[in-house]
């Protein structure tokens, strides 16, 4: 019988192991994109190196193993470096609480620092972050702290690795940064302004250790073709995709990123009808999806649609983008056929949804704090444009008054979902694995290495 087997049944699948060994946890954010997952993986891979003592490191996807296939650039790039699915492990298939509850648990974040409020009570077991965004003094666990605004968290894993023992990097794990680096910095353009000296300095730093790393351009291509490919995913999937969400007073607004021209993606078959099940499944009362692709000259375009069937809120949430001065958006209406439907074309391409998002957050917020206005009714009779202007300008001042365009903090890459988020990926079912089973796992990781990944640096 296989150990592995025999050991399962010693402990039971829900069970803790007779013998409790602690284990290390390098949590990546709940967006898993692509940085989040390279992280992960290569933190967890030089703390395991690093530590003379036998703990046991795991790195964790913090997604269900059925979203994987939405991250078209995770899926590609784990082909191409030659790690199986099969030996990921991923959030609904350990359970972080009862390792916590058990005592056996710490937690190591990486390119995110503040837990959804479902993990609240794993807050305390968070031993070190590791991130690049600016700082939630509100949130921050209370122990080492680590951030650096760079483009890509991947950058100074690749520091810590450099760093702090340089000998232990194989090709494998330079490859995985380097693209990483690569896709979060967009090639390194400096129109894009994404890519900092830091980063700019750890490429060339992998490159000279590694030059047979595939081209900047050509892994750059690839990497941008795999996470934009939207091919024969549904609606419902296109919405998932890179979603996040925001919750104020019991409304809850997604802003799902959509890798596609506007036009072809109103024009899909019972969109609407997809779209209003969207929302009822997730309890939903309205959702901003912002579209993005590139035109022949490579040039990002940009393009938004508010979906919601509450007049009120969804006059709300189109004053809101429409006024907005700080961030400009330069909305430009689309003509609608629908009522609960409203598009535009996005002159200023340089605002991300990361720009979006707390506007939306606070002005939200600050709306309905001073109108009251009941949700949960499809319509709102009797509210005028002019009426929810009036409010927008009020409610709004105290936000868009405290922005201003000169301050704006250098272009980062999209923020993870973090404590916007409410949602768990246990919400839908327990782990799978128990420790032991993680413990197994870690072993295979290790042997699933390429031949390539041990090759000596030139």
């Amino acid at each position: 019988m296989d150990p592995g087997v025999r050991e399962r049944r010693r402990c039971g699948i829900w069970g803790a192991p007779k013998e409790s060994r602690p284990i290390h946890v390098v949590l990546g954010n709940e967006a898993c994109d692509l940085d989040s997952m390279v992280s992960a993986l290569a933190l967890a891979f030089y703390l395991a190196k690093t530590t003379e003592a036998e703990e046991v490191f795991v790195p964790v996807l913090n997604i269900k193993r059925s979203e994987l296939p939405l991250r078209g650039d995770n899926v590609f790039f784990l082909q191409k470096i030659h790690i199986p699915e099969s030996v990921l492990i991923f959030r609904d298939e350990i359970d972080l609480h009862a390792l916590h509850q058990a005592g056996q648990l710490t937690l190591i974040l990486v390119d995110h620092h503040v837990l959804p409020k479902s993990d609240a009570a794993l807050e305390e077991a968070v031993a070190e972050v590791l991130d690049h965004r600016p700082i939630d003094q509100r949130h921050c666990p209370p122990c080492h702290v680590s951030v650096e605004l760079v483009g890509s968290c991947a950058t100074l894993v690749a520091e810590r690795i450099l760093q702090g023992a340089p000998e232990i990097l194989d090709r494998q794990t330079a490859a995985l940064l380097h693209g990483t680096i690569l896709l979060d910095c967009v090639n390194m353009d400096l129109k894009i302004g994404k890519a900092t000296l830091k980063d700019s300095h750890y490429v060339e730093k992998l490159e000279a250790l590694f030059p047979d790393l595939p081209s900047r351009n050509d892994i750059f291509d690839s990497l941008q073709k795999a996470k934009f490919d939207v091919s024969g995913l549904t609606t419902e999937q296109m919405l998932r995709k890179d979603q996040k969400t925001i919750s104020r007073q019991g409304t809850k607004v997604a802003i799902s990123a959509i890798y596609m021209d506007m036009e072809a993606f109103l024009q899909r078959s019972g969109l609407l009808a997809d779209l209003r099940a969207f929302c009822q499944a997730h309890s939903y009362d309205a959702l901003v999806a912002m579209t993005i692709f590139f035109n022949t000259y490579n040039e990002p375009v940009r393009q938004l649609a508010v979906f919601c069937p509450h007049a009120a809120l969804r006059m709300t949430i189109c004053g809101i983008l429409e006024h907005s001065h700080s961030p400009p958006l330069k909305l430009t209406p689309v003509p609608s056929s629908h009522p609960d439907l409203q598009a535009y074309l996005q002159g200023n391409t340089q605002i991300s949804r990361k720009k979006v998002l707390p506007l939306l957050q606070e002005a939200l917020s600050a709306y309905f704090d001073s109108t009251n206005i009941p949700l949960g009714q499809p319509e709102t009779e009797g509210v005028s444009r002019e009426q929810v202007d009036k409010e927008l300008d009020r409610a709004g001042n105290s936000l868009l008054s405290g922005l201003s365009q000169d301050e704006e903090e250098p272009p980062l890459p999209p923020t993870p979902m973090n404590s916007l988020v409410d949602e768990c990926p246990l919400d839908q079912g327990l782990p799978k694995f128990s420790a032991e089973v993680i413990f197994e796992k870690c072993s295979q990781i290790s042997l699933s290495e390429p031949t390539t990944a041990s090759l000596s640096k030139k």
